[in-house]
């Protein structure tokens, strides 16, 4: 949420419908309360991209592991820099419906401000963690064949091109979504429908893995999901409750609404699994909770608790089912970003347009619920087209796939001359003494 948003116990219609009251109000004030929950938060988004890395590197084959990984952890180097050096600037300053100005270029201006009541440093870093770990979703996607070169080219022009606008758009001072009174409290558009649509172009574009179809591609280390899965629920409590920038009223909802969505979406997907003749796996309670994470994600500041328990039902539910329907979008999107993160988010955004009013925010459930989906349906627009725009011109300068026989063999020796395993660890070949008789 933009600073321009916060004040604590109001709700956000009554900051958006007394605009010249907020501005009329005294110079804010820097509170250590709220700037040290900020800090903590900022850390908690932070940790969920390694996290992620190890939810996706745990359902990936070992001989690509440490290249899916890597994925996630260069997102981290690469957004920084391009975050301090304008995508920062692009989201939350001045400018258009579309864009902001280059006013911050550098974060230039933003030493001894506030941001609501934290210095803007602390809110360009904690913004920063959700540019990241919205890149690095999108890898989830596109494993076991993608060039780790032209992941990371068009992965700066992604989020400098497509993430920053798009953050604009929704949370920037007179953005498009802004303007129209689009509710996204910590990034259901902005981060999940991005990934998530911008992952399914990039897995039609580049094509899929070989053998997709007919050879079952299973997860080689379970407990590196649960690891991973546990990770993400610990750090996206900085994620949602953080987005209410300050230690207050809507941080608690927000905190309380996302443990809340989690559990039921965890138990619902199990209960799916289940019902279908099948078993509840480890692999599909930790699908279950991340789909509840990303479903409550715009919703989780303006629903009441019992509202959550069916966000997360309702979003669990569309995903899993999406998943069952993968194969009819004839795209390999190999670890599900679309189902679980683009669907999930959609799910969500919808629906908080239609649960809003349960704490009394938001406009009138038909009113509310139109400018929602108008606002998803700019999201997928905008990130679908541009992700293809973008997919192509990196195909000019890099090839975007490996090679058949990197492909087929694991590309962590041909990408990074490593590899995660010792050739005895992942039972490649036979065991050899070392030493003795």
């Amino acid at each position: 949420m933009p600073p321009s948003l916060v004040k604590r116990g109001l709700p956000l219609l009554a900051l958006l419908t007394t605009g010249a009251a907020l501005a009329a109000d005294a110079k804010p004030v820097l509170n250590s309360g709220d700037t040290a929950w900020m800090i903590v938060a900022a850390a908690l988004v932070l940790f969920m991209t390694p996290g992620l890395a190890f939810f996706y590197g745990g359902l990936t084959r070992s001989q690509s592991v440490l290249n899916t990984m890597m994925m996630s952890f260069i997102s981290i180097g690469l957004v920084f820099v391009i975050w301090m050096l304008g995508g920062y600037s692009i989201a939350f300053t001045e400018g258009n419906k579309f864009f902001g100005g280059l006013s911050a270029f550098g974060l230039n201006g933003l030493a001894g401000q506030l941001s609501g009541t934290i210095p803007s440093y602390v809110f360009a870093a904690f913004q920063a963690m959700f540019a990241i770990i919205a890149l690095a979703l999108i890898s989830g996607a596109v494993i076991e064949r993608m060039r780790f070169g032209a992941f990371v080219l068009f992965g700066g022009l992604w989020s400098l091109l497509i993430y920053s606008p798009l953050a604009h758009m929704v949370w920037g001072p007179g953005g498009l979504l802004f303007t129209m009174g689009a509710l996204d409290f910590a990034g259901g558009t902005v981060i999940h429908i991005a990934a998530g649509v911008s992952a399914l172009v990039a897995a039609t574009v580049l094509g899929p893995r070989l053998g997709a179809g007919r050879i079952a591609h299973v997860p080689h280390n379970v407990p590196f999901v649960l690891l991973g899965a546990a990770i993400l629920w610990f750090g996206w409590i900085g994620f949602n409750a953080g987005s209410a920038l300050g230690a207050n009223q809507s941080a608690a909802l927000a905190f309380i609404t996302t443990c809340m969505a989690t559990a039921a979406a965890m138990l619902t997907w199990l209960t799916w699994e289940s019902l279908r003749g099948g078993k509840p796996t480890a692999v599909g309670a930790a699908t279950g909770l991340v789909v509840g994470l990303v479903a409550i994600t715009p919703a989780c500041g303006f629903v009441s608790p019992w509202a959550s328990l069916v966000v997360g039902m309702l979003g669990a539910t569309a995903s899993f089912w999406m998943v069952q329907l993968k194969r009819s979008l004839k795209a390999d999107d190999a670890l599900d970003v679309f189902a679980c993160h683009g669907v999930a988010g959609i799910v969500g955004a919808l629906l908080t347009g239609a649960l809003a009013w349960t704490t009394g925010q938001g406009k009138p459930v038909g009113e509310q619920f139109a400018i929602q989906a108008l606002a998803v349906l700019v999201s997928v627009v905008f990130c679908g087209l541009g992700s293809f725009i973008l997919l192509k011109l990196v195909g000019l300068v890099i090839p975007l796939r490996v090679t058949a026989s990197q492909e087929v063999g694991g590309i962590d020796i041909s990408s990074h001359s490593e590899q995660g395993y010792a050739e005895t660890e992942s039972g490649l070949s036979t065991p050899v003494m070392i030493g003795g008789d």
